[in-house]
């Protein structure tokens, strides 16, 4: 079982769904998918505080366990959250495990899980992001990684944040993509793991702070990508990484 270090003392949220799911295997099953979850979910919140893409308790990580989306609470700064704060809701934003209140940006949150396979969701406000949802339609493609969200990163315009509005702008931003900007707000990014949706963001903060430096170049415009190298690179990325290594032992 995963734990955090305060965990000590009380009941933890495990024992409460232990008695909540009498004892089953499939329960028990669930219950350590969920701490595992829970355990990564908090260490990659913490990694946007740490790394400078969230000030406070700004932004927000989910990841979905099965038929629940596990999700930072509203409020609660990273570094105190601990393996009994688990919270998870349903794909219709009910609680059901946990007593804190979940991020204002549950709905964007559902709006992903609903519309996609997203298996993890992080929502930043990344400064150089933000700077750059606030100047353009859509991220010029100044770097080739662009390919690795999509496409050219669209900016999803503005809407009050923690609204469905705000969700149908995402989505219509996201359409063939893995990552957007949302215009004076910040940052979504998905993916097949948190792994993997936080380094698309992180990769997304990078271009937007590169596309700034070289277009405040005076008498410069930066070159750009077109669609051809963007697509050239995207089937090159299809076979990026390492191939499973076959098993040496005896």
């Amino acid at each position: 079982m995963v734990r955090d270090e305060g965990e000590a003392g009380g009941s933890s949220w495990q024992d409460k769904a232990a008695a909540r799911w009498q004892g089953r295997a499939e329960a028990r099953e669930q219950e350590q998918a969920v701490a595992d979850a829970w355990h990564l979910l908090t260490v990659t919140a913490r990694r946007t505080a740490a790394e400078g893409l969230v000030v406070g308790t700004s932004g927000n990580v989910s990841v979905r366990v099965g038929d629940l989306v596990l999700v930072t609470p509203s409020g609660v700064p990273y570094e105190r959250l601990r393996a009994e704060d688990a919270l998870a809701v349903d794909l219709d934003g009910r609680t059901v495990l946990g007593e804190l209140t979940p991020t204002s940006e549950l709905p964007l949150h559902l709006a992903l899980y609903r519309a996609t396979d997203a298996q993890a969701v992080v929502h930043t406000h990344a400064v150089h992001a933000t700077a750059v949802s606030a100047l353009v339609d859509e991220l010029p493609p100044v770097h080739y990684m662009t390919a690795a969200l999509g496409g050219v990163v669209r900016v999803a315009p503005y809407a009050l944040y923690g609204s469905a509005e705000l969700a149908e702008n995402m989505l219509a931003a996201l359409r063939n993509r893995t990552g957007c900007l949302l215009q004076n707000h910040g940052t979504v990014t998905y993916g097949a793991t948190l792994e993997q949706a936080y380094d698309r963001t992180a990769q997304l903060e990078w271009m937007c702070q590169l596309w700034l430096t070289a277009s405040s170049v005076p008498g410069r415009t930066p070159r750009l990508l077109s669609d051809g190298e963007l697509r050239e690179v995207g089937e090159k990325l299809q076979g990026y990484g390492q191939r499973e290594r076959p098993d040496t032992t005896d």
